[in-house]
Parts: structure tokens; sequence; C-alpha cells
């Protein structure tokens, strides 16, 4: 399955209420820790970038953010908001080899199949320099579904994510698991790992 065009009509239907939902003044825990862990100039690719907050806090702490997403609305959104280079593009558009030195997939992947994961990761291996590291954001349970918004999630579970990141060739360092209210206003559990290739 390539991009879910339900998916992507419902974040250009509430682009703004997400950009809204998810303000902030500054970067979370997950994200402080995730550019610390850089060098200043490093380059990162922003899968699924939204309205381009996560890139700006990058982009402020002397990374070089390439911000992406499958909504035209979001893209449109996050250079309003942040002049900010974002641009359109779906997770089939992953190529290159060694051109990050880090990337942030913050529950973007979620929206793929589970079918589609492992050249998915795979494809982000390569996009990565030796050493890259990659932070990946998924919310946990089983299967696939919709939300009330008409938003398709695949599931994991942490030993599933474990795999399919080994498989993909990388090495997990950190894990972290709680549960947050999004857009849909349910509350769900999720999983973080950092891992380096």
């Amino acid at each position: 399955m390539s991009a879910d065009e339900r998916t992507i009509a419902a974040y250009d239907a509430r682009a703004g209420a997400y950009a809204e939902r998810f303000d902030a003044a500054g970067p979370d825990r997950n994200l402080q820790d995730f550019i610390a862990a850089l060098a200043t100039g490093a380059r990162v690719l922003d899968l699924g970038c939204g309205p381009g907050n996560a890139s700006a806090f990058m982009r402020a702490a002397g990374l070089k953010p390439d911000p992406i997403d499958a909504s035209a609305k979001m893209v449109a959104l996050a250079n309003a908001r942040h002049a900010i280079g974002a641009r359109l593009a779906t997770f089939d558009d992953i190529g290159g080899v060694g051109e990050y030195e880090a990337v942030w997939a913050n529950f973007s992947l979620l929206h793929a199949a589970a079918g589609d994961l492992p050249r998915y990761l795979a494809a982000l291996a390569r996009a990565l320099k030796p050493g890259g590291l990659l932070h990946i954001g998924m919310k946990t349970g089983s299967g696939a579904a919709r939300d009330r918004i008409d938003r398709y999630y695949t599931y994991v579970t942490r030993r599933e994510l474990l795999e399919l990141l080994a498989g993909a060739g990388f090495s997990v360092t950190a894990i972290s698991e709680g549960r947050e209210t999004g857009l849909a206003g349910t509350d769900d559990p999720f999983i973080i790992m950092r891992a380096h290739v």
C-alpha cells in the first residue's frame, strides 16, 4: 500500500487543529535527547514533519533538517510558520544513500501498511550514514485500524518493532513507552525507540 489517501485527506482537513494541539514553546524530552545526540550541522530527515515544529527546533539547535510530509496542507503550514523548506513527499520517496546523520520518524510510519514497514525501514537505513541515528515513534497494539477521523494505523508490539528494526540493520539503544491523547481524542499507548545503523 502506498500513501493512504484517506489519511492524507484527514491531515489536510485538520492541519490547523493539529498544529494547535501539538504547539509547544520548546522541544519535548524525546526531541531534546535526539538533538543532544547529534553534532552541530548534522543533516536530519524529518519524516512526516506535520506543521514543522520539530524541524524548527532542530534548526534552532544548529542542525540541518530536511522536512517532508505527504499532506500538502501540512507542508504549506510548515513553510508559512517556519520558512523551513518543507517539501511534499511520501514514504515511497525515501531514497539516496548516506545522505543523513539522523532520521526523526516521530509517529509517521504508523500510517504505513505493516507489509511495507520492512522496506521503508531498509530505505531509511540506506539513507543514513554509517552510525546514523533513527528515532521512531509508533502506537502499540495489534493489527490495523482507522481512528475516529479516518486515519489508517498499523499497530506494533515492542517485540515486533524490535524485530523490524533488527531486520533493517538497526541496533536499538533506547526504548521508552507511555500514553498520549492525540488529535482524535483517544488516549493511546505508544513506544519510542532510538537506534543506530
